[in-house]
């Protein structure tokens, strides 16, 4: 290859890839741009170790005439066989590079490479991408070329890895903030706050489904149970309603002790109160059965639990509110508070799924009249509604 050409794809990771649009199109640029010029590159890929509580890590697979494959793992990866025994394992642990050049007796100790000598591979070479933070990542590379990567071949894949650590691990971080809001704040307040929307006041108002659930008799559990089992159960409880209300389009804001705080936004993308709240329902239903369906053995008891959630719709204000350098993306306005009392009144009246006269006229379904209450705060007393198929238990 020529120094020249080198060079020059060099400058072009350094740079940031600009003429490509996304990862895996930058991946598949350089890979196409090496082979170009003399690189005999058949497969390569790029391994990411990831900051997320449940992915270990992201993976991009390039083969040539072929678009660029992109999967996840999880943190079992760690434990199988299969890891244990793969290159890629000692360059994350080591940060050693390791070859396999498939006419060498030693390969054999890589199950791995076996599926590589069955696509015609010769040679396969996997290196560490270093990021500033000390973070070992790997890239692999494999050639079809017989006699395998020459010497200069080895020489042009090492000058390429610094360049390509660079502009992988830029990418990285901003995929890993993004990764980072979206589960500490929402999707939504993640977007928004990537976009430039960090400084206090900068809120919006918008028109929402709103979501606001509790689980009965968490003071109790709370007083009888180590913190540990109930921080186990508070888990698997919050699994049963974040799978249901994301499926259907909402956004979890809080966890506030046992409570959780959503929103479902009504806008010309997700359709109108009736479609969004219909949704909402369906998903307070799914809710409902996994929260029943839930089991939590302690000792020789087998806890069962119930919550109630408040639904409701309204416009709320969403943004950045707080003091000093702490801010807090979050939703504040009467229709979050009249959510918050209502769930209290579903508390006592027994209901697992209570809602507000708005969100009933919103959603047409077979509800029950429960009567009109006095809400702290509200000059009038608010109508609300149950589901028809519902029996109310009203804890003692």
């Amino acid at each position: 290859m020529e120094s020249s050409e080198l060079q020059r794809i060099i400058n072009w990771l350094i740079g940031g890839a600009r003429s490509s649009r996304g990862s895996a199109e930058m991946i598949s640029d350089a890979c196409e741009q090496l082979v170009a010029a003399g690189l005999p590159l058949w497969r390569f890929g790029v391994f990411i170790r990831t900051l997320h509580p449940e992915i270990f890590g992201r993976n991009f697979i390039w083969r040539q005439g072929e678009d660029v494959e992109i999967g996840t793992v999880d943190f079992e990866i760690l434990a199988t066989p299969e890891f244990a025994r793969s290159p890629l394992r000692i360059v994350f642990e080591e940060g050693l590079e390791v070859r396999g050049r498939m006419d060498d007796p030693d390969s054999k100790r890589f199950p791995f490479l076996d599926d590589m000598r069955a696509e015609g591979v010769t040679d396969y070479i996997a290196t560490p991408m270093r990021f500033l933070d000390g973070s070992i990542h790997a890239i692999s590379w494999s050639t079809r070329h017989p006699g395998g990567f020459s010497d200069e071949d080895i020489a042009t894949i090492r000058s390429i890895v610094a360049p390509l650590a660079r502009v992988s691990e830029i990418v990285t971080l901003r995929r890993t903030a993004a990764t980072l809001l979206d589960t500490y704040v929402g999707n939504r307040a993640g977007e928004r706050i990537l976009a430039g929307q960090i400084r206090r006041g900068h809120n919006d108002t918008m028109q929402a489904a709103i979501w606001l659930s509790d689980l009965r008799g968490f003071t109790a559990l709370s007083d009888r149970l180590p913190a540990e089992t109930v921080v186990e159960i508070l888990n698997r409880y919050f699994d049963c309603q974040v799978t249901a209300i994301r499926g259907h389009g909402g956004e979890v804001l809080k966890f506030m002790g046992d409570g959780l705080l959503a929103v479902f936004p009504i806008d010309e993308y997700v359709g109108d109160a009736a479609h969004v709240c219909s949704r909402v329902l369906e998903a307070a239903r799914e809710a409902r059965a996994s929260v029943e369906a839930l089991a939590h053995p302690v000792g020789d008891v087998v806890e069962r639990f119930r919550f109630g959630v408040a639904l409701h719709v309204g416009n709320i204000l969403y943004g950045n509110i707080g003091g000093g350098n702490r801010l807090d993306f979050t939703c504040i306005g009467p229709a979050i508070n009249l959510a918050a009392r209502l769930e209290k009144i579903a508390g006592r009246l027994g209901r697992t799924v209570l809602v507000s006269e708005g969100f009933a006229k919103a959603c047409q379904h077979d509800w029950r009249n429960l009567g009109e209450f006095p809400i702290a705060g509200f000059s009038k007393a608010q109508r609300v509604y149950g589901l028809a198929e519902e029996t109310p238990v009203v804890m003692a």
